[in-house]
């Protein structure tokens, strides 16, 4: 894996300066002939067509155009729709066909969420993250590009990039973690995986990064509520892995439905301007979250006439579904609150998105019949699908070595979603193709050969808490996962069948956890246990005495306080997509040794929500022995499992960090950090090296340890290797309270281990 180290300090150049000093003068002239060619282009627009561009025609517009949506089709070939969403081949071949037929040909954005796979689905962002992979990451968004470009899509609401601290929200499932740094990374892989060298290839798209901003700080983690927060966090805890992204050449953007100080982010013009555009230098075009113009009106700041107007004059280009700047701009401007240069400003970003596609060029360069029937669901495709799955999957707990498992003998497998296959796939899936996938018991099977007899059964419903069912069988729910067909027989029978099956059986494989749609948009928990049904199961199965293990298999951190201290074994599985079944087994049975490490904290209750590695420090420090300090009387202040953790099949032992020096001067000198790390085990495996790094003394607070680095090593039984991590200032670098980024000279502590809570540390001076 590459020196992550020393890919932080190349994103933290401005794009503005790197334009400045190295744009090749090929650069230059594709920029100035782009330039010239929307200026013809929109000295023979409209107002009318040049408004139209702005318009997202989202929602079913697929489906509308297939059912024979005349009225749709009518209004693009008017020019009065600049994009629209599509998943259908045929759809998206007809809508771009209408769009020839206007009068100045502008072809559409063809845009849809394509999140973590296409037709071949892969891990869920959260459990991607869980690689420490940047390479494997990449690749997963590069094969979905192929995938989505190949029926016409040309634009994915993807990367989402928001860091979060609250596994009650459900979208957490869409993000890479808690952490900046690391969040920085996976969206930098992400956006160069869909767009990759060259936008204009027929198998890219342009990635649009959401949502800017903050949106991961939902107060009390339930979905598009209200986010407040200083500057000063916004730019060291929130802001990065957006502003890494942009970097990274993101064409697009995605505002959020919350409040940024105290104006919605889609009416913000300090962030939507100032910051996006004037400070940080990007020049893509942004558009809302679905309907999202219209929902400011209930935030208070005005009627639908007057949200429009701050949307535009803020820096949004294109509205999502909500026809807020196609009803209300003419008459904006007729009345003199908008200008004819904000319209024409946010056009010719659309119109360069465009331009940069390539789709001026050939509209159908992304509908290619061929492609379509030949590049979704390969083989290579479903082979790189298992791969990354087995390696997102983290062993949280594995007593007496019980896992991996022997391929001989009788292996029960139990629980709601053993013989499940859909809510494999986890939220946000757009294709529910089954047809290649096995459930967890079809790849334990498959898997284990001929010496291993596998029996199964239910043993309990997903839920039988009413309200939750209900709200899992709503109609937007169902569109995020499937619908939960509830047992004729009763929990009870459910129970007994469990436990007959499991009778005999040498070992107990518990798949529980959450559906599909117990995660994703507008899928919030209060309780982030396992449902009450599955809690029954565990615990009657573990009263059996014989060995079990739990696979989990869910979106977002879960509360384990039972199931940690009284379950021998535990596989956190996430939601791994097509491969699952096959994936899972790999890992059970240890033909592939599990790696994944969490980028997000497992709480003990949700009581300590907020809970993150990188806090900082009260005034009063937790003492065991005084009471007035700051700590819960219930439980713990620490994590049930720490931000990096996650075991192996093998173990690993850290020599002593070493510093080639412990003091030094200025802004150029360099420290190399070292640990020599070794394979203690019986077995061969990875692991995930962390950096971390510690600022005692500083002009404001700083964290208790922040990540700066990691690699991931494959060490053989008894192998010993050196990992050395190169620091500099730029690692040492922050946001103060009046916004200015430097570092502080003085000392510095130095933490490499296998976790954030696992670490050896060496301290030294930096000078300035």
């Amino acid at each position: 894996m590459r020196n992550v180290s020393f890919i932080r300090a190349v994103q933290l150049v401005s794009l503005s300066a790197v334009f400045s000093i190295l744009t090749p003068l090929s650069i230059l002239a594709e920029d100035k002939e782009m330039g010239q060619f929307i200026d013809n282009l929109m000295n023979k627009m409209t107002l009318e067509e040049k408004i139209g561009q702005l318009n997202l025609a989202s929602g079913n517009t697929a489906a509308a155009i297939l059912s024979g949506g005349e009225s749709l089709v009518d209004e693009i070939k008017s020019g009065l729709i600049g994009a629209t969403g599509g998943s259908s081949f045929e759809a998206i071949k007809k809508m771009q066909e209408a769009s020839q037929q206007s009068r100045l040909k502008i072809p559409l954005l063809i845009g849809l969420d394509v999140i973590h796979g296409y037709h071949t689905v892969f891990p869920i962002p959260l459990a991607l993250s869980c690689t420490w992979d940047v390479d494997l990451i990449e690749e997963s968004a590069r094969i979905a590009a192929r995938e989505a470009s190949a029926i016409g899509v040309n634009w994915t609401y993807s990367p989402m990039v928001d860091i979060s601290r609250d596994p009650r929200w459900g979208r957490v499932s869409e993000g890479g973690g808690e952490d900046p740094w690391w969040g920085s990374q996976v969206a930098t892989a992400m956006v160069r995986g869909y767009q990759g060298d060259d936008l204009k290839k027929s198998n890219t798209i342009m990635a649009c990064v959401k949502h800017f901003a903050l949106y991961g700080a939902s107060e009390a983690g339930r979905d598009y509520n209200t986010v407040d927060m200083s500057r000063q966090q916004m730019l060291n805890d929130y802001l990065p892995p957006y502003r890494a992204a942009f970097d990274a050449g993101a064409g697009s953007a995605m505002s959020s439905f919350n409040l940024v100080d105290g104006i919605p982010a889609t009416g913000n013009h300090w962030l939507m301007t100032d910051l996006l555009r004037r400070q940080w230098g990007w020049n893509g075009f942004v558009v809302t979250d679905f309907n999202a113009i219209n929902e400011m009106v209930a935030h208070g700041i005005g009627d639908s006439l007057r949200v429009a107007e701050l949307a535009l004059k803020a820096g949004i280009d294109m509205d999502m579904q909500s026809e807020a700047f196609i009803t209300y701009l003419k008459s904006s401007l007729d009345s003199g609150h908008i200008t004819e240069t904000d319209i024409n400003q946010a056009c010719r970003r659309v119109l360069e998105a465009k331009y940069k596609l390539g789709l001026f060029d050939d509209p159908y360069r992304y509908i290619n019949e061929k492609r379509a029937a030949t590049e979704l669901l390969t083989g290579e495709h479903l082979a790189f699908a298992r791969k990354i799955a087995a390696r997102s999957m983290i062993l949280l707990k594995n007593e007496n070595n019980l896992l991996p498992l022997k391929k001989e003998g009788k292996i029960a497998v139990v629980g709601p979603f053993a013989n499940d296959r859909g809510n494999l796939l986890g939220a946000w899936v757009m294709k529910r193709d089954k047809s290649k996938m096995a459930s967890v018991t079809e790849g334990i099977r498959a898997v284990g050969g001929n010496r291993v007899e596998v029996v199964t059964a239910k043993g309990a419903n997903i839920t039988d808490d009413p309200y939750l069912l209900a709200s899992l069988n709503s109609p937007f729910a169902m569109y995020m996962g499937e619908a939960i067909e509830q047992e004729s027989r009763t929990p009870r029978q459910l129970l007994d069948e469990a436990l007959q099956v499991s009778a005999d059986a040498d070992v107990i494989v518990a798949v529980l956890g959450e559906s599909a749609a117990m995660s994703g948009e507008a899928s919030s928990r209060s309780d982030i246990s396992i449902p009450e049904s599955q809690q029954n199961l565990l615990r009657a199965l573990t009263a059996t005495g014989k060995p079990v293990v739990l696979l989990l298999l869910n979106g977002r951190p879960l509360t384990l306080p039972w199931e940690s201290e009284h379950v021998p074994a535990i596989l956190e599985a996430w939601a791994p997509g097509t491969a699952s079944g096959y994936a899972i087994a790999d890992v059970l049975f240890g033909d592939y040794n599990p790696s994944g490490r969490l980028t997000m904290t497992f709480p003990r209750s949700v009581g300590q929500i907020p809970l993150y590695y990188n806090y900082k420090n009260t005034g009063r420090p937790f003492h065991a022995q005084n009471k007035f300090t700051s700590k819960y009387l219930d439980v713990p202040n620490e994590p049930l499992y720490p931000f990096g953790y996650g075991l192996s099949y093998t173990t690993f032992d850290y020599g002593d960090v070493h510093l080639d020096k412990t003091e030094l001067q200025g802004s150029q000198d360099m420290l190399m950090a070292s640990v020599n790390v070794t394979n203690t085990g019986n077995c061969e495996g990875e692991e995930v090296v962390q950096l971390y790094i510690t600022d005692p003394i500083a002009r404001i607070s700083r964290p208790v340890k922040e990540l700066k680095g990691c690699q991931k090593i494959f060490l053989c039984p008894g192998e010993t290797r050196k990992v050395t991590f190169s620091i500099t200032v730029n690692d040492l670098k922050y946001y103060d309270t009046d916004g200015h980024y430097d570092w502080d000279g003085g000392e510095f502590f130095i933490q490499i281990g296998a976790n954030s809570a696992a670490v050896k540390s060496a301290g030294c001076v930096w000078n300035r």
